[in-house]
């Protein structure tokens, strides 16, 4: 009755060596192993055959009882779980029977009881072959769904390091870009600064240029004294004194004005602490303002534009970053001057170019207004200007990166807010909310 117990353990191996041939993965790595299995089965059989009946029972059913675990345990082997798990029955009938023909022997033997125990493998052994056949399309789904699931995994595998090379090539370019941007941001403000600097030296050439004219007035008086007094004139003398007296007053108010000038100017460009102070915006406008039309101007002596203020009196401080503020202004004043100057360039001959500086107090803010009659700003880049790196100049004339700041300083730093208006060929205006000092 052995035979049964190795006839289904040949066929088990048989049949699992015939699904993993299909499965280019796997049968590699088992086909040595069922090769094995397979002549240790026959191996096995002949050998039993020499033993008692009981004997080879019990060897043919721990035969197939340790294929089954192993089939089972077997990672690899899980998707054929079902035909190992089919011939459970076959090995119970398998040491029932062994059992009873070795501890029951005489009720094996009587009344022909053991006939019932070749039935019952029978049964078992057909119920085998049923349960292979039944499940064929599972085992075959399955099978489909672990090779898929297998090339899933590789796929993942490759996907998973091409999105990781990806991913460094974007860091490296993310760091290319930081380095850049920082470029520019440090081109934009010292194109501020070359302009700022301009302003400076045309607005302290003015109080300089008294202080050398009265210097030389007042050598000359000294001359003109020294006669009076060699001639014993001390009337003369003193009248020419007191001439003197007064060139040497102004010398010393266009000298205190031009320390002035460098002080404020030194306070200003200093770099930024980002602390905010009490700032004075009638003041930071307006020597601003000057700055950056001078600064033009000293590129080119024959711009000339109207400049009209008008500032709000007894406006409270702001608080602000002075530093930063006066770069948002510098900017948008050199954009106003360099909006009339080329829409100068095509006017008629009455066009004359207008910057206007506007102040106001609106409730716990103050109101800043730039306005200009330059060439204004086309409807369809006007939600642009505002963005990084987008210019109306023309290259090398322009990074796209001043407004872009200009919003940045005035919006995130200052929890402020900058508003535009404009209309293409007629002028723009810009509007700039900060915080008053809390009180």
């Amino acid at each position: 009755m052995s035979v049964f117990y190795f006839l289904t353990a040949f066929l088990l191996v048989r049949r699992l060596n015939k699904r993993l041939k299909g499965n280019m993965l796997l049968y590699p790595k088992w086909r040595s192993m069922i090769t094995l299995a397979t002549w240790g089965i026959i191996g096995l059989y002949i050998g039993v055959l020499a033993l008692d009946d009981s004997f080879e029972d019990l060897i043919g059913a721990s035969v197939l009882l340790g294929l089954a675990i192993y089939g089972d345990r077997e990672e690899d082997l899980k998707v054929y779980k079902v035909i190992f798990q089919a011939s459970y029955p076959l090995i119970a009938v398998g040491y029932i029977t062994a059992f009873t023909r070795l501890f029951f022997g005489y009720f094996y033997d009587s009344n022909n009881n053991g006939q019932y125990f070749i039935y019952a493998a029978i049964a078992a052994f057909i119920w085998v072959f049923a349960r292979w056949a039944t499940t064929k399309k599972q085992e075959e789904a399955l099978r489909i769904s672990a090779e898929r699931r297998a090339q899933l995994e590789v796929l993942v595998q490759e996907r998973t390091a091409e999105l990781l090379k990806q991913k460094d090539e974007l860091q490296e370019t993310l760091q290319e870009l930081k380095v850049t941007q920082n470029q520019l941001i440090q081109s934009e403000k010292m194109a501020s600064l070359g302009e700022l600097t301009a302003g400076i030296a045309h607005e302290i050439q003015n109080p300089l240029n008294f202080v050398n004219n009265f210097s030389e007035v007042s050598a000359e008086l000294l001359d003109e004294m020294e006669e009076e007094l060699a001639k014993g004139d001390t009337e003369e003398a003193i009248a020419i004194a007191a001439d003197i007296k007064k060139n040497l007053e102004k010398i010393m108010h266009h000298g205190k004005r031009a320390d002035g000038i460098v002080k404020g100017m030194l306070q200003h460009s200093r770099a930024s602490s980002n602390v905010k102070e009490p700032t004075d915006i009638n003041k930071l406008a307006d020597e601003y303002l000057r700055l950056a039309y001078h600064g033009l101007r000293a590129k080119d002596k024959s711009f000339n534009a109207e400049l009209l203020t008008h500032f709000a009196e007894g406006l409270p401080m702001a608080n602000i970053v002075p530093q930063d503020i006066g770069r948002v202004m510098l900017n948008l004043f050199n954009n106003a001057f360099y909006a009339t100057q080329k829409k100068q360039e095509t006017a008629e001959a009455g066009y004359k170019p207008a910057v206007e500086v506007v102040t106001a107090l609106k409730g716990r803010s103050i109101e800043i207004i730039v306005k200009d009659n330059g060439t204004g700003i086309p409807d369809d880049i006007k939600d642009k200007i505002l963005q990084p790196f987008f210019t109306t100049k023309p290259t090398g004339q322009g990074t796209g990166l001043g407004l872009s700041l200009s919003y940045d300083i005035v919006v995130k730093a200052h929890e402020g807010k900058i508003d535009v208006k404009s209309k293409e060929g007629e002028g723009s205006e810009f509007i700039i909310i900060l915080p008053v000092l809390n009180a």
